[in-house]
């Protein structure tokens, strides 16, 4: 959630920011602004809305070469300009931008701040004015930032500069994702490296509870003891080119037409030159030893996670739980003896997972972190990390980073399985093949879709998905994507719990989407349907070849039974997206939601 980049350099400033800006959309947001400072003095531009909004707003005769900006998604106060960053002291000394969330501002005020009057509803504009006030009490700036940070509680990313000083940037991380970027003759700042790509592929990160004091050609990072911290920059290896949407209307298209070349570069990146399986074998031996695997995820992550129990169970003989993140923190179920953790999450920032992963080390248990982002915090906290190679996901609704999930664990299943000697005649690699097949074949039949939309989904606000075993999984994952970017009321259920009272809810006219994909449950399934067939619904059947009946509207091509989820959740997808384009909707950035969730 929210976004920050910052520039210090030779380079006016403000086209910088705002492009930053524009490149981190996907995270979700509700407002943006900039600040840039100049020797005439520092200039604010906000505004709710999107970006366009804001470059409205922005005087472009003002020449500056060090700013920050932001995109926020609300958290403490309301959508508005008021509560957008950046945030102001009152005595217009310090201007700040801010990620995450200050769990004791509501102390500090109290503490510290009773006498100041506040402009906005927000957490962060207590950092601020608690710079203002610590500097009023004789700390210098850097001394006051320290302090500052020591004293709040919670997650922060923060940016922060001061009217009196042109020269630098003040910087501080806990929990939320933040990097210094790095060229020849400026620094920049910003959440996601995607932001700043353009200018850099040089990247330090910063570990939590750091503060950088940043220039054009110097940075400092400390620990908030005060101790230097040295750390060698790290090469982004992200083509540009890979984050445009070139001739597709909408990232989400291109997502979803990219996942047979995601699973083939899967294939590539995890298979050796003998055409077994690439897997740390200390991650291998870890796995083995354990007598249960916890999956911990969010969302769709969590959507994949319950295949890969599928997978892990059916193909490894390993007991698996999938859990939600924000559950298991707080409720957290008795453990066996010897637990192996799973944390699944596309940015790998994930806060609630990551609370998790704190608590579970603490206990010396040992953790996978699956990702599409190396180097990100869930990754170098884990002990071993499985990249998804996805390339980059600029939608909020995750598409391919799902399919990819399901690839990676399809894998590490059959590799445990090698590992313990259970392993069959079939070949993951081949098999992967042909669900890469197989899902292309699907992709080039989007006028069939289309038509399911209009046939099933033109006006109506509710949706049905069901489906039995694994099918029910990606039930709940095409329920997800119908709702998150078409806002139609959309549930997954299993099969067989619709006579347990969902099936009150069904009428006539009340569209529904089955999938038949696995033949120990397709006449089970099947028997569903006529249920709620008798009762008025309007029903798309969705099953894989050499299970069909002649009254299906959509028919999968074949594959391993265990790699359905793989090909099934395609048409899902594009029924999503053709049912949100009728509807007008912001398919890339959906009302409300962000693509890196990095507070709880």
């Amino acid at each position: 959630m929210c976004g920050i980049v910052g520039y210090i350099g030779n380079q006016d400033v403000k086209e910088i920011l705002v492009k930053g800006l524009e490149r981190l959309e996907y995270r979700g947001y509700d407002s943006a602004g900039i600040a840039i400072l100049n020797d005439r003095g520092l200039h604010v531009y906000k505004e709710e809305g999107r970006i366009a909004a804001l470059r409205e707003v922005i005087d472009l005769e003002e020449v500056a070469n060090v700013g920050i900006g932001h995109t926020r998604c609300a958290t403490h106060g309301k959508p508005s300009r008021r509560n957008a960053h950046p945030h102001q002291s009152n005595n217009g000394r310090f201007t700040v931008v801010h990620n995450g969330v200050i769990e004791n501002y509501q102390e500090m005020k109290r503490q510290f701040l009773s006498q100041v009057s506040f402009a906005s509803d927000t957490d962060t504009e207590v950092i601020a004015q608690m710079m203002a006030y610590l500097v009023e009490k004789g700390l210098g700036v850097p001394e006051a930032f320290r302090q500052l940070l020591l004293e709040i509680k919670g997650s922060y990313a923060i940016a922060l500069l001061d009217h009196e000083d042109t020269e630098t940037i003040y910087v501080g991380k806990n929990k939320s994702p933040l990097l210094i970027g790095q060229g020849t003759d400026f620094h920049v700042i910003a959440s996601d490296a995607m932001a700043m790509l353009q200018l850099t592929n040089q990247f330090v990160e910063l570990m939590d509870e750091e503060m950088v004091i940043l220039r054009q050609h110097a940075k400092q990072i400390t620990n908030l003891r005060g101790e230097i911290m040295q750390r060698r920059p790290f090469q982004v290896k992200l083509d540009a080119s890979d984050m445009e949407k070139g001739l597709y209307p909408h990232y989400m298209l291109k997502e979803i037409d990219e996942q047979p070349l995601v699973i083939r570069k899967v294939i590539s990146k995890y298979q050796d030159a003998s055409g077994n399986i690439r897997i740390d074998s200390e991650l291998r031996n870890s796995l083995k030893e354990a007598d249960r695997v916890y999956i911990i995820a969010c969302g769709t992550s969590y959507h994949a996670g319950l295949v890969g129990k599928q997978l892990l169970e059916k193909v490894a003989d390993i007991p698996v739980e999938s859990h939600i993140a924000s559950e298991f923190l707080y409720n957290r179920p008795i453990l066996s003896k010897h637990p192996f953790f799973i944390f699944i999450s596309q940015s790998g920032e994930t806060a609630d997972s990551r609370g998790v992963l704190v608590a579970i080390k603490q206990l010396g248990y040992p953790a996978l972190t699956i990702t599409n982002v190396p180097g990100s915090t869930l990754s170098r906290e884990a002990d071993y990390t499985l990249l998804t190679h996805a390339g980059p996901e600029i939608a909020v609704a995750s598409t391919k980073a799902y399919t990819a999930q399901i690839a990676v664990l399809a894998l590490l299943a059959f590799d445990q399985a090698q590992a313990q000697g259970r392993a069959g005649q079939m070949n993951p690699f081949h098999e992967l093949s042909m669900a890469a097949n197989a899902m292309e074949i699907m992709i080039n039949k989007k006028e069939m879709m289309e038509e399911v939309v209009w046939q099933y989904l033109n006006a109506s606000r509710n949706c049905f998905f069901i489906g039995r075993g694994v099918d029910y999984y990606v039930a709940l994952e095409g329920a997800l994507k119908l709702k998150e970017i078409s806002y139609i009321q959309a549930e997954g259920f299993a099969g067989g719990e619709l006579k347990h009272g969902t099936i009150a809810l069904v009428e006539e006219g009340t569209p529904a989407i089955a999938l038949v994909t696995q033949s120990s449950v397709r006449a089970n399934i099947r028997s569903n349907v006529q249920e709620i067939l008798a009762r008025g619904a309007h029903v798309c059947m969705i099953s894989m070849e050499g299970m069909e009946e002649g009254t299906d509207q959509i028919v999968l091509p074949a594959v391993h039974e265990l790699l359905t989820p793989l090909v099934s959740v395609i048409p899902l997808q594009l029924i999503a997206y053709y049912a949100a384009k009728y509807r007008g909707c912001d398919i890339d950035k959906p009302r409300n939601l962000a693509k890196s969730v990095t507070v709880e």
